[in-house]
């Protein structure tokens, strides 16, 4: 198991070092996060270096460099602030490609290299959550057009993407789930932005569906397969929200460790203090943790067998952990920490989100534990 950078994979990461070393991005961020603002210019300069084009296969013009590049263009971002968390859509090319009619990945396929946010899944309802067989939204078939009902909510970069898939049940079978992929711009569909705690560059909406009119040629894969192909791609979105928080993390624990170094008290730096250094030891041992976890799956998924256990390990455990580092990080910085407007503030907010989103603590722990188990059955 190699988790080593070739010289054409190490000068490709390293483009993504300069660029976030080239300008001060962190106004820019904190901007961002005040006014509930996607950052695209941020997202566009990334894309013009090929971030979006890192998971693409060739023949859809992408590079095809895999996952552990990305875990390491990843880490190198979010060590330098960049909220991470947002980049989740860019990599996820490959259910589009396997799902999607050419049409439906015609259009997505168009948004390449702009930066701009392109789509999402639309499952969570008010009554189904991590119950996802729960949900009430239905389609229902009448003089050969297909009308959608239903109300989505906690729904992730709906107010800004173009297109959502949407998993509703047949309303004669309510044992079919099927997705469709939808035009954000058709009528019928409307839209109430969510407050969040954190994780603001990105929007949170509840979203209407009354009698949203379709085609049968807006089925997005084969009907009857919603539920399946829905709960087989959380895989990957549990690694990138582990990989984003362990990024966040590295960023405060260096901004930590700096101001250690610098900040005196009782005639010497906070860091020879015993107690600072206790903190530090349990931090570097966590990121050092969630790191290893982290490569050694993307490695897994770059040969093909990542398991669902492995990616809910990343994510439970890069949720937590990274909130322990945070949070350690911020009593080390005291006051400058908690007053003002130092950027931990907005990581310590993200990282709380992200024990709920994309899959909740306690999901991921029945995920796991299974996944451990069914190793050891008879």
């Amino acid at each position: 198991m190699d988790f080593a950078l070739n010289d054409e994979q190490q000068l490709f990461v390293e483009n993504f070092r300069e660029l976030m070393e080239r300008e001060n991005w962190e106004p820019y961020f904190a901007e961002c996060d005040k006014t509930h603002t996607y950052p695209e210019r941020w997202v566009k300069a990334l894309c013009e270096l090929g971030f979006d084009q890192i998971m693409l296969p060739e023949e859809h013009g992408g590079l095809d460099l895999g996952l552990v590049t990305l875990m390491s263009v990843y880490e190198e971002l979010g060590r330098l602030g960049g909220p991470t968390y947002i980049l989740y859509q860019l990599p996820c090319f490959d259910t589009i490609l396997r799902e999607g009619t050419q049409e439906q990945i015609n259009k997505i396929m168009a948004y390449v290299g702009t930066g701009k946010q392109i789509w999402n899944s639309a499952c969570t309802e008010p009554g189904a959550g991590s119950d996802v067989g729960s949900l009430q939204t239905t389609y229902t078939r009448k003089n050969g057009k297909i009308y959608l009902n239903g109300h989505k909510t906690f729904i992730t970069s709906s107010a800004k993407v173009p297109f959502l898939v949407v998993m509703a049940r047949d309303s004669e079978n309510y044992d079919t789930f099927t997705e469709f992929f939808l035009d954000m711009s058709l009528p019928g569909i409307k839209i109430e932005p969510l407050e969040k705690l954190g994780l603001r560059m990105d929007s949170c909406s509840d979203v209407y569906l009354d009698n949203v009119e379709l085609d049968e040629s807006d089925i997005f894969g084969t009907e009857g397969n919603g539920f399946r192909r829905g709960i087989g791609d959380f895989d990957l979105e549990r690694f990138l929200v582990g990989a984003s928080d362990y990024s966040s993390a590295l960023c405060a624990f260096e901004d930590a460790a700096k101001y250690a170094n610098v900040r005196v008290q009782f005639g010497k730096t906070i860091g020879r203090f015993q107690l600072n250094q206790l903190k530090f030891a349990e931090m570097a041992i966590k990121l050092k943790a969630m790191k290893y976890m982290l490569y050694e799956a993307a490695w897994s998924f770059d040969q093909g067998e990542m398991t669902s256990a492995q990616a809910a390990m990343c994510k439970y455990y890069g949720a937590n952990a990274s909130a322990a580092v945070v949070d350690a990080a911020m009593q080390v910085m005291a006051g400058v920490a908690v007053a003002g407007d130092h950027r931990i503030q907005r990581i310590w907010r993200d990282l709380r989100v992200d024990r709920v989103s994309g899959g909740t603590d306690e999901m991921m722990i029945l995920t796991l534990a299974k996944g451990v188990l069914r190793e050891y059955a008879a």
